[in-house]
């Protein structure tokens, strides 16, 4: 069998750390050119000169922690960050206060940015502003107050940086939404070969068998309705739609099969696939159909009595059908049948004989779930049974009293 088809994942945000990194070395160079220029007018170039060592030393040797996310740990960061920070608040202790009050830059000068892009970038826009908030306290503390330039650096920072992580954030949520529809289409391209394979063995081979069973008769034609349910069943697994159980199975809540035990919205089909069959085929929409327990319970009880009709009345090898529409108010099952239909005035005289079987069992129950029941029928052309039941119906409990009547 050829191996499941790899989905290649790539990462959008893995250029920013390369930008990064870039930026970094390009920002060390400049700062320290910066200091080299102004050397002779620093009070303690010493200092500035132990800073600026470290600084050259610090940017490269961190340049694998910048590499990508996984490098880049919260110890890094607080490190890093506490490197620009020092470099920001020993300034004014080396510079010449002249130089400070005429708007001279601090000594790690743009430098100070990567540190907090590299915030941005691992944890997004939040992280993002906590740096930049403890920058822009720094350079407040450097300066001795709020000047025009250095507000003006300070927003920049801020705004660029949050601005930087939230599009890392949206950047990582397209990727994840992307990666998944990849591994849902790589997905469906394995089930469409699984079942092409399988259509062209397993499937052909159950219903032939069903047919010999069928033909042959005795206990032949048990295997042989046995061999359609299962070929039923597979078709259904490789189809994507819910397994039908057997017949009187428990499911893995400990109830029976479909009786939608539980609170919580019940998925008509798994309450119909039990009904699916050799004689009876089963068509849903291929995604859920949620609706109410006790509603789910009695449109799929409505089914099963339109499925006893056309047994008593079509005979046994009549074909049926059954088709599931999910709308957005209501949800439509119809059941159709390929039998010789019923003579008109046929129903109107079974209830006057009281054979209410129609009436009750599913007109009834479709009525106290607020829908419908139409039935439609042609002599010799089969009959129809078309079931609506609204999603929302405000008297649940009077639905579940009834069924539990019944």
């Amino acid at each position: 069998m050829p191996r499941r088809e790899k989905v290649m994942r790539m990462s959008v945000e893995q250029p920013l750390w390369r930008a990064l990194a870039g930026y970094r070395v390009l920002t060390m160079v400049y700062a320290v050119g910066l200091f080299a220029t102004a050397y002779e007018e620093f009070e303690r170039p010493w200092l500035a000169v132990v800073y600026f060592a470290l600084l050259a030393v610090w940017t490269p040797a961190t340049l694998p922690r910048v590499a990508n996310a996984a490098a880049c740990t919260k110890r890094f960061l607080a490190a890093d960050l506490t490197v620009a920070l020092t470099g920001i608040l020993l300034t004014p202790v080396a510079d010449a206060p002249e130089r400070i009050a005429a708007g001279g830059p601090t000594m790690p000068s743009i430098w100070t940015a990567g540190a907090v892009l590299a915030f941005a970038i691992k944890g997004g826009w939040r992280w993002a502003a906590l740096a930049s908030t403890l920058v822009a306290v720094a350079n407040l503390v450097e300066r001795g107050g709020p000047a025009r330039d250095t507000v003006h650096n300070v927003i920049l920072v801020w705004v660029a940086s949050i601005a930087i992580g939230y599009v890392v954030e949206v950047a990582r949520a397209s990727e994840r939404t992307l990666a998944r529809a990849l591994e849902i289409e790589a997905a469906t391209r394995e089930r469409e070969r699984l079942a092409r394979d399988i259509h062209d063995s397993v499937l052909q081979v159950l219903a032939m068998v069903q047919r010999r069973g069928a033909v042959i008769g005795g206990e032949a034609a048990e295997l042989g309705r046995m061999a359609g349910e299962q070929e039923v069943a597979l078709r259904t697994l490789v189809s994507g739609g819910p397994v039908p159980l057997p017949r009187g199975a428990k499911d893995p809540s400990g109830g029976a099969a479909g009786d939608g035990a539980g609170d919580g919205p019940v998925d008509l089909r798994a309450l119909l696939a039990p009904y699916a069959g050799a004689l009876v085929s089963l068509a849903d929409p291929g995604a859920p159909v949620p609706l109410a327990p006790a509603a789910a319970r009695e449109l799929a009880a409505a089914v099963g009595a339109a499925l006893d009709n056309v047994r008593e009345h079509a005979g046994p090898d009549a074909r049926a059908w059954i088709l599931v529409e999910d709308e957005p108010d209501e949800v439509i099952v119809t059941v159709r049948d390929d039998g010789p239909g019923i003579p008109e005035g046929r129903l109107a005289q079974a209830e006057g004989e009281g054979r209410l079987g129609v009436a009750l069992s599913i007109r009834g129950r479709l009525r106290d779930l607020g829908g419908s029941a139409e039935l439609i029928s042609v002599p010799g052309q089969g009959t129809e049974v078309e079931l609506k039941a609204p999603k929302h119906h405000s008297d649940e409990q009077d639905v579940r009293g009834k069924a539990e009547q019944r």
